[in-house]
């Protein structure tokens, strides 16, 4: 969704396959499987989800970005805060783009992230949405990297999860990156958006995989950083949007309808292969845990998880066989919640390290295997 013609062909950059099909369908960097596929039983660990329960949007899980300045893509709207664009009703988002002028645009919409609040390395991202369907409209569950503020796009990186444009009965899943100049891969799977479906991504060190329900369509290699895919082996944060017109999707018509919803029943992010620690009545762990890193062994990042049930001084790390501390994670104040880390044992050598957790009188060590 960031700042980019969604429409034109990209470039083909040494070592990487661009495949050009029907619906405009691009695709650059591994070759894709051929068909979908039918996924494998897989235990996974809630590690954070917003079931849109409450009266209203949770400012602790969301923040808008506002305003009407075509994000990149010529796009109409302008993006607001209102309860009139975004809002709880049934246990579900609703994000409605209405046809309205606000400043210099004809239309108004949201869109919502979850940028400095929630962020994620590796992991199952997932939500239950219904799409709306008609001429220029462009609703979006993706996601970019959180340095995008310090580094810029696309050198961020961007996942886009499920994008889907006008009366196409495709939904797409992307990735995008900074490869000397913009690059991109992905692919498109046919689907009813207008009924609900879960759109996910299943994300580690090895790769990217698109789902719609069971159904795996697409993955993408990051193993490696190859072709410079570093970008993905960062934290990330989440965002839904409405977009109204833009350069890929074209703008609305005659035939096109306002206002007009998209409906997410939950949005959910999981990790794989750790045990679920005891929670409390709050949802969070009743004393402070320290998870398994994910993916173990890795090579050479891996995300470790811990979980606060209040806030604490928090000191996070990762030390060799010899007792030698290697890396400080975390040294200082965190708030109650679920926490991930990023380690990144690039400049250490293969071997087995051990990571330890202090949080007031709490102590836990856990093994990380680093393999090169």
């Amino acid at each position: 969704m960031t700042a980019r013609f969604r429409v034109l062909p990209a470039l083909l950059t040494a070592g990487l396959i661009m495949l050009l099909a029907p619906a405009h369908l691009r695709a650059q960097g591994n070759p894709p499987p051929v068909g979908g596929v039918e996924s494998q039983p897989q235990t996974w660990t809630l590690a954070w989800s917003d079931e849109f329960s409450g009266s209203s949007i949770d400012p602790s899980n969301w923040t808008f970005d506002t305003g009407g300045s075509g994000w990149g893509n010529n796009e109409l709207e302008n993006y607001t805060a209102r309860a009139d664009n975004a809002t709880i009703a049934n246990g579900s988002l609703l994000i409605i783009a209405k046809k309205e002028s606000l400043g210099s645009n004809a239309y108004t919409s949201a869109r919502m992230k979850t940028q400095g609040l929630r962020t994620f390395t590796y992991g199952r991202v997932e939500a239950r949405i219904k799409l709306p369907q008609g001429q220029g409209l462009w609703p979006a569950f993706w996601m970019l990297g959180q340095n995008i503020t310090t580094v810029g796009w696309p050198k961020c990186g961007e996942v886009d999860i499920m994008e889907h444009i006008d009366t196409v009965p495709l939904c797409y899943g992307t990735m995008h990156w900074d490869n000397n100049g913009h690059v991109q891969y992905g692919l498109s799977t046919p689907c009813d958006v207008t009924q609900y479906h879960v759109y996910a991504v299943e994300w580690d060190a090895a790769g990217i995989s698109w789902y719609v329900d069971t159904v795996r369509y697409c993955t993408g290699n990051i193993a490696n950083n190859i072709n410079n895919t570093g970008a993905f082996h960062a934290p990330f944060f989440i965002l839904l949007n409405f977009a109204v017109g833009g350069t890929w999707p074209g703008n609305p018509d005659g035939t096109t309808v306002f206002p007009d919803t998209m409906f997410v029943d939950y949005v959910r992010v999981y990790a794989p292969g750790v045990a679920a620690a005891p929670r409390g009545e709050s949802g969070l762990p009743e004393a402070p845990v320290l998870l398994q890193n994910f993916p173990n062994p890795c090579n050479p990042s891996a995300t470790l998880r811990f979980a606060l049930p209040r806030k604490s001084t928090v000191n996070l790390t990762v030390f060799d066989l010899l007792g030698r501390d290697v890396r400080t994670l975390v040294n200082g104040d965190e708030e109650a919640g679920y926490h991930d880390v990023l380690f990144d044992g690039a400049n250490l050598a293969s071997g087995m390290y051990f990571y330890r957790l202090k949080a007031g009188g709490f102590i836990q060590t856990k093994e990380l295997l680093l393999v090169r």
